[in-house]
């Protein structure tokens, strides 16, 4: 009975071993590559400019923040008043859409921030920005992208 105990506890051992050895070898949580892009946005008679995308990933919930020179303010904006849709290639063929109302209070004058914009992923998309539209005092800013994502796509 000994020894049954002794190989019992080897091989309970031994299986432990090789669990945590597994979990040391598994994947961490989606991370997307790169965290961080530029683009350049025509807003019509809002202006152009380039636009600093920031990207993060938590299994398939992602987020994009925005933030650019091609939207600047004529009014103060408060905190969490900004409405935008950023639409994004999906894989060179489909689109994708991050949501959003979160923005920082921006001054007169200063450019537009928003995010985080709230979207899902699967493993592998490729995504590309392609268009923003924000939303402020009811006024809406219809954006195209006018340069390819720098340095590439968002890779999740």
């Amino acid at each position: 009975m000994n020894t049954r105990h002794r190989s019992l506890g080897i091989g309970t051992t031994l299986l432990g071993v090789m669990a945590a050895g597994t979990l040391a070898m598994a994947p961490a949580a989606g991370a997307v590559e790169p965290t961080s892009a530029t683009l350049s946005f025509d807003c019509g008679s809002y202006g152009s400019g380039e636009a600093a995308l920031t990207a993060t990933q938590n299994g398939t919930a992602a987020t994009i923040s925005v933030s650019t020179s091609a939207i600047t303010s004529p009014l103060p904006i408060s905190a969490g008043s900004v409405r935008s849709t950023l639409t994004l290639t999906r894989n060179g063929s489909g689109t994708t859409t991050f949501t959003g109302r979160s923005n920082p209070a921006i001054p007169a004058g200063g450019a537009v921030s928003t995010g985080p914009l709230t979207g899902t992923v699967a493993a592998g998309d490729s995504l590309e920005g392609k268009s923003l539209t924000v939303v402020v005092f009811g006024i809406t800013a219809n954006c195209n992208a006018t340069s390819p994502q720098n340095p590439g796509p968002f890779v999740f």
